[in-house]
């Protein structure tokens, strides 16, 4: 017996950038998955084969050419854009480093038939992935941190109850298509971090919700703060130059995103993660974690 969810329409927005063998393992465990669906796949302008590869290997993956500068938002949006010409039943996100477990489609998808069954059919579905190694949790949903002077949206920790929570990180995230009618894409202040916690924020603003399935849907490393824009070993003026750089806090993007989430005083949160970058002071509660690592 096929699974019902064989009979809704489903598409899976991926971007990818110089990891061919990467994607190609993400494609490979989504394929093992008990419905059907189709996936629009950004290769942001790659030279290592990626695009060849994919379209050898799952000639059914509509792939994308980028432009070589969108990053992670970007290419999102793009395949975003996309699929919702075609008017979706669901929209899944998923980082082509996320290695979906045999069941991981059929557990977002219960999670979201539990919530319609509960009054939520606005609800965005949150997957959480854990270390392939340490088995330690990695990414999923995010709330708020209770401190009084933080603007930083912390990891939930996955329990076997569905969770709400504030805003999720991008790995794996199912949009159904009442939420996208809302919502709408990623937005375009944003390039490579952000854009997928203001997503979420803007949904909660919007009158959805945000929920984290029962858990994990599958693995995904953690990205590593080695020669980032907390990097304690690097010099101040690479850490604060880092730190204006697409996968550190632009200005345009954060102010954005300061403005829109931090309340009337957000312009002493604004100050935060570049004073964070000068001091170097690791458990200054300034900015949101981020999700994703694409470009190097």
């Amino acid at each position: 017996m096929r699974d019902e969810m064989d009979y809704t329409k489903l598409a899976v927005l991926m971007t990818c950038y110089n990891r061919r063998d990467t994607t190609l393992v993400c494609l490979q465990a989504l394929y093992k998955q008990n419905t059907i669906f189709d996936v629009y796949l950004v290769d942001d302008g790659s030279s290592d084969g990626t695009f060849d590869a994919v379209r050898a290997n799952y000639p059914a993956v509509k792939i994308l050419k980028g432009t070589g500068d969108l990053f992670w938002v970007g290419g999102m949006r793009l395949a975003f854009a996309e699929a919702l010409k075609e008017n979706y039943d669901y929209y899944l996100w998923l980082n082509d480093d996320t290695i979906l477990d045999p069941n991981a489609l059929s557990k977002v998808f219960g999670t979201h038939n539990d919530l319609i069954e509960k009054g939520f059919p606005n609800s965005i579905i949150v997957g959480s992935t854990r270390d392939a190694i340490t088995g330690k949790p990695t990414y999923g949903g995010a709330v708020r941190s209770k401190h009084w002077y933080s603007n930083k949206y912390e990891f939930l920790q996955p329990s076997q109850e569905i969770q709400e929570c504030d805003t999720m990180y991008g790995n794996c995230v199912l949009i159904p298509r009442s939420v996208a009618q809302k919502v709408g894409n990623l937005d375009s202040a944003f390039i490579h971090s952000l854009g997928d916690l203001d997503y979420g924020l803007r949904a909660r603003k919007l009158g959805c919700s945000v929920w984290v399935a029962p858990g994990f849907i599958g693995t995904c490393s953690k990205n590593s703060v080695q020669g980032s824009w907390v990097d304690t070993n690097l010099p101040i003026g690479d850490r604060l130059r880092k730190a204006l750089q697409p996968k550190g806090f632009p200005i345009r993007a954060w102010t954005v995103f300061a403005r829109r989430h931090s309340g009337p005083f957000w312009f002493l949160y604004w100050f935060l993660p570049y004073l964070r970058a000068v001091i170097g002071y690791k458990n200054l509660s300034a900015s949101p974690s981020f999700s994703v690592e694409m470009k190097q």
